[in-house]
């Protein structure tokens, strides 16, 4: 019985993410991968036939990830801006999270030219319902946007904003949702 045990593709996912922060994306190795999770290479292959699979599966756990603690922050009764709040509160989370730049992923691009398909996907749904909850389509188009943005400067391993900058940016974009859903009140 396996029991609380995880799968062999979650460890695998486990195992690449934790060695993607520790030594960054573009040095993974899929021998490293499995020696990691515990997996014979075979078995990953099996879970992963390819070295951009497992980024791709990476990319899509991490969307999947965000988007359970996107649903788990916000109920049913909470408005359009509590979402827009817990998104802001969410990414800007993420977003201080100490991790490689990501330029791993224009590699990953050129390998298959599709790897970017569930990101966009994700971005795409979720600015459909953001926009659909707001009373204020413009403020959360400029959220949305200015989220974007940061992700963009920590994916090009840019930080020419001064942690001053980052606080003011954070700080207001936070001030724009004034209802904070109930899952992330402290």
């Amino acid at each position: 019985m396996s029991g609380n045990r995880p799968s062999s593709r979650s460890r695998i996912l486990a195992a690449a993410a934790a060695l993607a922060r520790d030594a960054g994306p573009g040095r993974l190795s899929l021998d490293a991968v499995a020696a990691r999770a515990g997996v014979s290479k075979g078995g990953l292959l099996y879970h992963f036939p390819s070295k951009a699979a497992l980024m791709t599966g990476l990319v899509e756990n991490y969307i999947a990830e965000f988007e359970a603690r996107l649903d788990a922050a916000v109920t049913p009764d909470d408005s359009g801006e509590a979402l827009m709040k817990a998104y802001v509160s969410l990414s800007l989370k993420s977003l201080d999270e100490k991790h490689p730049p990501a330029s791993w992923i224009f590699s990953a691009m050129a390998e298959d030219p599709d790897f970017l398909q569930p990101v966009n996907e994700f971005r795409r749904k979720l600015l459909q319902r953001l926009l659909a909850g707001s009373a204020d389509r413009t403020k959360a188009l400029m959220a949305y946007l200015a989220i974007e943005g940061l992700h963009s400067l920590k994916l090009f391993g840019s930080d020419q904003l001064s942690g001053d900058d980052r606080n003011a940016i954070d700080a207001y974009l936070l001030s724009q949702s004034t209802e904070i859903p109930a899952a992330l009140r402290e």
